[in-house]
């Protein structure tokens, strides 16, 4: 598809002019000008999970639409903070291109590379220098630790946590040890419900939901893949069970329900 640059600038032009308007004190919508950095904050994420699903669809209109949802939280981030002084949608956009080419001195510079590590590497010891920060291999382990923990979302944070400290030896000697431990956090967390408060029971699910993850580590499975795949068969299983409803499902007793959860769940199999 031959891309029209005019025309591409034209479009983003126009979505900037309409947030405007939704964001205007005069004929604006009061939905949008109640709406703050951090309550718009749940829909980026929303937004980038649901482009995410976009892709692995490979539907090319549900991206193309998803990828324009995503596009609408950052250029409504970039007009609430316009509008207190803070920073523009340009000097978002040049910001991101600043970056792009400090870290590319391959591309617009005249450093050589030769393999994809060395690019990689390139844009650690550059990102490290523009933070004024250790370069990755001097930075120390809680420090890189604790940026994931920020900025991942839980499970994959935990995983790549777990990854990082596994590989300078911070890893039990064989999967034995791994699976004591789930049985120990898993009776710490059972203590926990029958005796402790509320943020003990928070701290030992914690723990467990860990040490899970360091099972699916060991047996080289994604926990975010794996609990996606649950979600969507809860669902699946669900709309087989809502077809052959002829009554609310609060009518339905646990044993009706069940039977009808077995037989969903048969049907998918064979499908």
């Amino acid at each position: 598809m031959e891309v029209n640059q005019n025309e591409s600038l034209a479009a983003l032009q126009e979505l900037i002019e309409v947030v405007a308007k939704l964001r205007s004190p005069d004929g604006g919508c009061p939905w949008d000008l109640a709406q703050t950095p951090q309550t718009l904050t749940p829909y980026v994420i929303e937004e980038a999970y649901e482009v995410v699903d976009a892709i692995k669809s490979g539907d090319k209109e549900a991206i193309a639409e998803e990828l324009g949802d995503l596009l609408l939280q950052v250029v409504l981030q970039a007009q609430i903070a316009s509008e207190f002084g803070q920073f523009s949608l340009q000097e978002v956009a040049q910001g991101i291109s600043q970056k792009l080419i400090r870290r590319h001195p391959h591309v617009f510079g005249d450093v050589s590379v030769t393999s994809i590590d060395e690019v990689r590497q390139n844009w650690e010891q550059i990102k490290a220098a523009e933070k004024g920060e250790p370069s990755s291999e001097e930075q120390k382990l809680s420090a890189k630790l604790s940026r994931y923990g920020r900025t991942l979302p839980p499970l994959t944070a935990a995983m790549k946590i777990s990854q990082k400290a596994a590989a300078v030896g911070f890893e039990w000697e064989n999967i034995d040890g791994v699976w004591d431990k789930f049985h120990e956090e898993l009776g710490e967390f059972q203590q926990a419900l029958a005796e402790e408060t509320p943020a003990r029971q928070q701290a030992e699910l914690g723990d467990l939901l860990f040490t899970v993850i360091q099972l699916a580590r060991w047996h080289h499975l994604d926990p975010s893949e794996a609990l996606q795949g649950t979600n969507q068969r809860f669902v699946q299983r669900l709309q087989k069970m809502e077809a052959v409803f002829n009554r609310p499902l609060s009518d339905y007793s646990l044993d009706e329900l069940e039977t009808l959860w077995q037989q969903a769940k048969a049907q998918l199999a064979q499908e």
